[in-house]
């Protein structure tokens, strides 16, 4: 074929415009719900190609922005849906930060050295960028690439080993390999993409032949879904003691005998309250009755008496220092609370980012920044008692971070709980992505997952990823279902995120390399 027999395509590989637009398109329906996963490898390899179509680092911006840009208003338009301004800006910044490790690997691409060592350190650039980005204050992990493949668990076993990390690793190696294959047609680089590209869905169906059917001690759970409107104070209803009754009153339609745990979503107790509440009291009575525990999200007021105060905290009109927690109780039927304190936190939307710096550099007191940081930060991963097997409350924003949950299980959970409220978005994709992330917290650590949320999605998911139980959404639901523990780690379990580490150890490696060896080149 003749380039004139083939311009539109050659248009199209030359067109920056047309490439840099195609890439939003791509990668949103590489995300559920859509689940067109194996999109983002010619996403990226377009791209690779306008960075490198472009003669500046200006011109990347210009270009590869407003990709970026669409890419994320596509994939999490329902951020708005909550805050607009807020949805906004996080999607504007966001789109900001994606342009840093692109930078970098545009700057590998164009130094010259080994292609199959570019796209090796290309691919660490961008999972480092992933795993650092899980780690700070402005924390946005929602679209690392190897979430959107969460709906896949066919082809993403092997993430028991790496987890998700290893899926993004696989899709960035692979999508830079056929890129410089692309850019220099030879046989090795073609073999090792293809070789990459087959190797870890090889991997993954080895890992499913291989998937240890060991159960543990069963464990009754009954999950309510109560519908409440997160826009209406306790839930449309006309009080919290109304509220409670309907919460409760779907509890003991759906328990049995032999429940072990009754679980309610984030927000179920429509009110900031302190243990010593009364209303804590009627729930208590209940548990006690029923032989039972109950797990519930609450807003929890947590006066600090003689306990260690954090750098920041609100003040009472009488200047006792307290802080309000997005938190997880967990009531005994013998007493004995337990309490979990939201350890990721909503960047803006729950916390101030960076409050601590902040008021230490306020010296004149400008700012009271105890009023102003929103929820209290909890740092510790709490585990719940439930009847001789433990569990973490994950809440809400805390089952995206892989990180996160991991401390949980080497903390020695058995199980994994998920509270969450996703009604603040409507009936938008984003409740159905944040059900479809549970599953990959699921296969990483083979565990079985029990998930409360207020509107939906509940459900339970297997240690393999398969869904066993689903509500529909914006409906009123409680069921009971009995899941197993899980004493034996997976190789993610005991060394976590590794490949995050990892990557960012070779991402700086490779830079360092890479300016070395172009150094050389105009030396000699």
């Amino acid at each position: 074929m003749t380039q004139d027999s083939a311009s539109p395509i050659f248009r199209f590989w030359d067109h920056k415009w047309a490439l840099a637009l195609t890439v939003p398109f791509l990668l949103a329906l590489s995300f559920p719900p859509f689940n067109a996963s194996i999109l983002q490898i010619p996403a990226f390899i377009f791209l690779f190609r306008v960075t490198l179509l472009c003669e500046t680092k200006r011109q990347v911006v210009y270009y590869a922005y407003p990709a970026f840009v669409l890419w994320n208003l596509f994939s999490t338009y329902w951020l708005m849906m909550a805050t607009i301004a807020g949805g906004m800006a996080a999607i504007l910044a966001n789109a900001a930060i994606m342009l840093i490790p692109l930078l970098m690997i545009r700057y590998l691409f164009k130094s010259g050295i080994n292609p199959l060592l570019a796209s090796f350190f290309a691919a660490s650039i961008w999972v480092g960028y992933e795993f650092l980005h899980h780690n700070w204050d402005l924390s946005w992990p929602w679209l690392t690439l190897g979430n959107g493949w969460s709906n896949l668990t066919g082809v993403i076993q092997f993430i028991s080993f790496t987890g998700v990390f290893g899926i993004s690793f696989w899709v960035m190696f692979s999508a830079a390999l056929f890129y410089s294959w692309l850019e220099n047609p030879k046989p090795v680089i073609l073999n090792t993409g293809i070789t990459i590209f087959l190797l870890f869905p090889l991997w993954s169906a080895v890992s499913m032949i291989n998937i240890n059917q060991y159960q543990g001690e069963p464990v009754e759970v009954v999950i309510v879904q109560p519908n409440s409107d997160s826009y209406i104070r306790y839930g449309g209803l006309p009080s919290l003691n109304a509220l409670l009754d309907k919460l409760l009153g779907m509890s003991n339609e759906a328990r049995t005998e032999h429940t072990d745990v009754i679980i309610w979503p984030e927000n179920a107790i429509d009110s900031s309250l302190s243990l010593n509440s009364p209303y804590f009291d009627r729930m208590r009575d209940s548990v006690h009755v029923w032989n039972t525990r109950l797990i519930t999200g609450a807003g929890l007021i947590d006066y600090y008496d003689d306990n260690p105060v954090p750098e920041v905290t609100r003040q009472t009109q009488a200047g006792a220092p307290f802080n309000v927690y997005n938190a997880a109780v967990n009531l005994q039927p013998d007493g004995g609370d337990q309490v979990y304190k939201k350890g990721r936190l909503v960047p803006i939307v729950e916390r101030f980012p960076f409050v601590e710096f902040f008021q230490r550099i306020d010296h004149f007191g400008w700012v009271d920044w105890g009023m102003n940081v929103g929820y209290g930060l909890g740092t510790t991963a709490d585990l719940f008692h439930v009847n001789g097997a433990y569990t973490p409350a994950l809440i809400c924003y805390d089952s995206v971070f892989s990180g996160w949950v991991n401390r949980f299980v080497d903390e020695g959970a058995n199980f994994l709980t998920i509270i969450t409220n996703d009604g603040w978005w409507g009936d938008s994709h984003g409740h159905i992505q944040h059900f479809a992330f549970a599953r990959l917290r699921a296969i990483e650590h083979r565990m079985w997952i029990a998930r409360s949320a207020n509107n939906g999605i509940s459900g339970i998911i297997s240690p393999d990823g398969k869904v066993q139980v689903e509500t529909e959404y914006w409906t009123e639901a409680a069921f009971n279902f009995t899941i197993y523990t899980n004493n034996r780690p997976t190789f993610y379990s005991r060394y976590g995120n590794w490949i995050g580490y990892l990557s960012v150890l070779i991402g700086i490696a490779g830079l360092l390399y890479t300016r070395f060896s172009t150094a050389q080149k105009s030396e000699s």
